[in-house]
């Protein structure tokens, strides 16, 4: 067996359970939690008082403003000298829950805005009350909307996982580093983690086309044929 293909062979074990152990879970607690910020944060700015508004506005303007890492940064690293210390796992699961909150609240809001005012009207009509409206309604149109754009979300957030490797959380992408500091091999490994991202990636768009299939967000042809 090759040199190469032995490494990628020993070291595969190692990957896949850091990415079993961290990167999935991870990911995972970071988009649910994130998209109940966003759901929330998207109803603020659309039907909130105007504080709670201007509060939806600039945390949005805040977490969309400047990057992952660096947000990753200020949390683990930049907390500290406010006496307020982190673990390395629980500091990445805020930051990328803040991250995806931003993002996907955006997301919502405009599903949310999509649906026809009828919609509203034709709700209240039958008795409905607000909180019924949005989730007997609203809520069920908008999530067909919202579908594409939020896998396409969850698929980025399992890339983003990585860049905790920078505050020190050993999922994937830092167990590969670290065997890389141990065998000088940083082609190899770097590849074999780049083809367990693709993976992963792979299988997560196959279920996003289904999906979008079932909900019938496009109603004719998902793509041109090749």
């Amino acid at each position: 067996m090759p040199h190469w293909l032995q490494l990628m062979y020993d070291s595969l074990p190692t990957l896949l359970w850091a990415g079993i152990r961290f990167t999935i879970p991870l990911t995972l607690l970071s988009f649910a939690l994130g998209l109940a910020l966003g759901l929330g944060t998207a109803v603020a700015r659309l039907f909130g008082a105007r504080p709670l508004v201007l509060v939806a506005r600039f945390y949005v303007w805040v977490i969309r403003g400047t990057p992952l890492l660096v947000q990753l940064f200020v949390i683990f690293y930049g907390l500290p000298s406010l006496g307020i210390l982190l673990d390395a796992f629980p500091a990445a699961l805020i930051g990328f829950t803040l991250n995806v909150g931003a993002y996907t609240s955006e997301i919502i809001r405009a599903a949310i805005s999509s649906v026809p005012k009828g919609q509203w009207e034709a709700a209240y009509s039958t008795g409905m009350t607000w909180r019924q409206a949005m989730t007997r309604t609203i809520l069920p149109q908008a999530g067909r909307v919202a579908v594409p754009s939020l896998a396409n979300t969850f698929i980025s957030l399992v890339k983003d996982t990585s860049l905790a490797a920078a505050i020190t959380v050993p999922e994937l992408f830092q167990s590969a580093q670290r065997i890389v500091a141990t065998t000088y091999e940083p082609l190899i490994l770097y590849i074999e983690a780049a083809l367990i991202y693709l993976a992963i990636s792979s299988v997560l768009s196959s279920l996003q086309a289904r999906l979008e299939v079932r909900f019938g967000r496009y109603g004719g042809m998902l793509e041109a044929n090749p």
